[in-house]
């Protein structure tokens, strides 16, 4: 599958309406963010059932601002509408294959028992 831009008007539906969605904050100035660019898309192609998408942190300011994005790239993970990963940096293949994997075996259903539990 490949990636999909995303703004600050389509940012929550598609993390709401979708299993399974990563997303790349980037901008075409970073060294690292072009770096991990293709590396991001490779993987992509390796699970269709997974939603790729990329944020220009240039072009979306007010939504990465809003999501307190400081360093790019940064790599968020949701999982049935809950962010299960946030991270900055540069993975390679290998880690980050491993890392899509990781999100896609995660059980929703204790995921949703475990927000429950922390919500006062």
């Amino acid at each position: 599958m490949a990636t999909v831009p995303l703004t600050l008007e389509d940012f929550g539906d598609t993390v709401e309406k979708n299993d399974v969605v990563f997303v790349d904050f980037w901008a075409a100035w970073c060294g690292p963010c072009r770096m991990f660019g293709p590396i991001f898309e490779a993987v992509s192609n390796e699970h269709p059932d997974v939603v790729f998408a990329k944020v220009d942190t240039d072009d979306q300011r007010e939504l990465a601002g809003g999501l307190d994005i400081a360093s790019i790239p940064t790599i968020m993970a949701f999982r049935g509408g809950y962010l299960v990963f946030r991270e900055p940096g540069v993975l390679n293949r290998t880690q980050f294959g491993k890392l899509v994997e990781q999100v896609k075996a995660l059980d929703v259903e204790e995921l949703k028992a475990q927000a429950a539990a922390a919500t006062p």
